[in-house]
C-alpha cells in the first residue's frame, strides 16, 4: 500500500494520479509499516502537472461568482485544494513508517475520496468551458506540508486539524455563494465535500490524540507549541462548530479557537 502510495504520490498527471490511488488495493495483510520506499528515478513530491501557475495567496484574483469566469475560477480553486489534499493523503501514507495498519487505513479511504472530489470539480469545470490550470493557484497546504516532513505529531496537528479543518467553515459560505448564482450541481458538490470532509479531519483528530496520549502530551497545549513552531496560521471566524464538534474537536478546543478569535485584530 505504502509503495503503490508513492507512486501515486510522484505522478504528475491528474487523471493519471486518479486513477492510481482509485486502484490502491486495500490489503492489510501486505502492509509492511516499516518497509523502506524509493523514490521512482528522475520524480519529484509531489508530482503534479506544469499548469496552473502556483503564486502567492494574495495574488489569486477574487472575482464575482455571478459571472461564469468568475464561478469557474472559484470551482478551479477548489479543485486545486482537492488535488493538493490527493497528494497530502498520499504523502501520509508513504511518508511516515511505524504507525499501526489501521492509520494507513484510514489515509487510503481519504486519498480515494479526494480523488473522487477533484473528478467532481474537474468535471463539472470541463462543463463550463474551462480545465484544471487555466487559473493561477496558491499552495498554502503543500507549504506546510514541507514544514511538517519530519514530524508526524505537527503534520497531524497543522495539516488535517488545521489547513484542511478550515474548509468545514468554508463550505457553508461557497455552497450558498454558488446556490446563488444559480448553480445547483457545484452547490451539490459541495456538499458531498462537506460531508466527506468532517470524516477526514476525525481521522486527523483521531491520530493526533492517539500520538499525543502515547508521548504523554497535552493536546490543547502541545497543539499551541505546534502552532508556533510551525507559523500556522490565526484561524479567524465564522466557525462551523456544529461541523467541527462532529470531526471530533472538542469543546475545549473551540472554546480556545474561539477565544483567539476574538482577539485578532480587525
Amino acid at each position: 500500500m505504502r509503495a503503490a502510495a508513492l507512486h501515486a504520490l510522484c505522478l504528475p498527471n491528474p487523471d493519471q494520479k486518479v486513477w492510481a490511488v482509485q486502484a490502491i488495493d486495500k490489503q492489510l495483510d501486505q502492509v509492511d509499516p516499516n518497509q523502506n520506499l524509493s523514490m521512482p528515478e528522475g520524480a519529484s513530491i509531489p508530482g503534479r502537472p506544469d499548469r496552473p501557475e502556483l503564486v502567492g495567496p494574495f495574488k489569486v484574483k477574487q472575482r464575482s461568482v455571478h459571472t461564469e469566469q468568475g464561478r469557474a475560477a472559484l470551482i478551479h480553486s477548489l479543485a486545486h485544494i482537492e488535488f493538493n489534499a490527493i497528494n497530502l493523503a498520499l504523502d501520509m501514507i508513504c511518508r511516515f513508517p511505524g504507525m499501526p495498519s489501521e492509520f494507513y487505513e484510514d489515509w487510503l479511504i481519504v486519498a480515494k475520496e479526494e480523488a473522487y472530489h477533484f473528478s467532481l470539480l474537474s468535471k463539472h469545470l470541463l462543463g463550463m468551458g474551462y480545465a484544471y490550470g487555466d487559473f493561477p493557484a496558491h499552495d498554502g497546504l503543500w507549504e506546510m506540508a514541507q514544514r511538517t516532513t519530519d514530524n508526524l505529531l505537527a503534520r497531524l496537528a497543522l495539516v488535517p486539524r488545521t489547513l484542511e479543518a478550515r474548509g468545514l467553515d468554508a463550505s457553508p459560505v461557497v455552497r450558498t455563494k454558488l446556490a446563488k448564482a444559480n448553480d445547483a450541481e457545484a452547490a451539490q458538490i459541495i456538499d458531498i465535500i462537506l460531508r466527506d470532509e468532517i470524516g477526514h479531519v476525525a481521522i486527523g483528530n483521531k491520530w493526533y490524540r492517539y500520538l499525543c496520549q502515547k508521548e504523554n502530551l497535552d493536546p490543547v497545549a502541545h497543539y499551541a507549541d505546534m502552532a508556533r513552531i510551525y507559523r500556522a496560521p490565526r484561524l479567524k471566524g465564522p466557525f462551523n462548530i456544529e461541523a467541527r464538534l462532529a470531526a471530533g474537536f472538542t469543546e475545549q478546543e473551540l472554546e480556545v479557537l474561539q477565544a483567539q478569535d476574538q482577539v485578532l485584530p480587525t
